[in-house]
């Protein structure tokens, strides 16, 4: 009987743990853990890609910049951005300088991490950035591709989204980012 209970006792502590487990074979240096209001989100950074990019957003992530950030702008089967740790409604960026675009030939697809922008000016990346909820062929080669979802897709699905034809894609009392690490800090 005691073991029984004392069975009981660690499943139901072990299982929170597990549940916060990263990925196998995740390269900590090199992903991002963000705890949302929804869950937790974890992303392979693609260095290999855009590597002034990714370090970007680790940096942020270690100044904790995009703590408490809001989901503002989210579309319903297209994407949720995030990153605006300056004035937390998608006018602001950091308080370093704008990165200069480094596109690829990876497509934007389910769970690509892309860097947002503003209009059209190419070098204007530099602390917001999306999470596409599908296929969005019509962004690749236009935005930089960072990183990609490695676990969480799910919460990123249950994210509030934008009211149906809203053409900004604004979210009223949008989830938020309340903490994001870059994976080996995470203790």
């Amino acid at each position: 009987m005691i073991r029984a209970i004392a069975f009981v006792f660690a499943l139901v502590f072990a299982v929170p743990a597990l549940a916060q487990s990263l990925p196998a074979g995740l390269d900590k240096q090199n992903a991002l853990v963000i705890d949302t209001t929804k869950g937790r989100i974890v992303i392979k950074l693609r260095t290999d890609l855009a590597p002034q990019h990714a370090e970007r957003l680790k940096q942020l992530a270690r100044e904790g910049f995009y703590n408490n950030v809001p989901f503002h702008r989210v579309m319903d089967g297209f994407m949720a951005q995030t990153g605006d740790g300056q004035n937390f409604n998608g006018t602001g960026g950091s308080k370093y300088p704008n990165l200069k675009q480094e596109f690829s030939n990876v497509p934007f697809k389910r769970g690509t991490v892309g860097m947002a922008r503003r209009g059209d000016s190419v070098d204007s990346a530099n602390s917001q950035f999306f999470i596409c909820f599908g296929d969005a062929a019509f962004l690749n080669g236009q935005y930089t591709v960072v990183g990609e979802v490695v676990q969480g897709m799910d919460v990123v699905d249950k994210l509030k989204k934008a009211p149906p034809g809203s053409s900004s894609g604004s979210v009223t009392d949008p989830d938020k980012m309340v903490k994001v690490q870059v994976a080996s800090d995470v203790k």
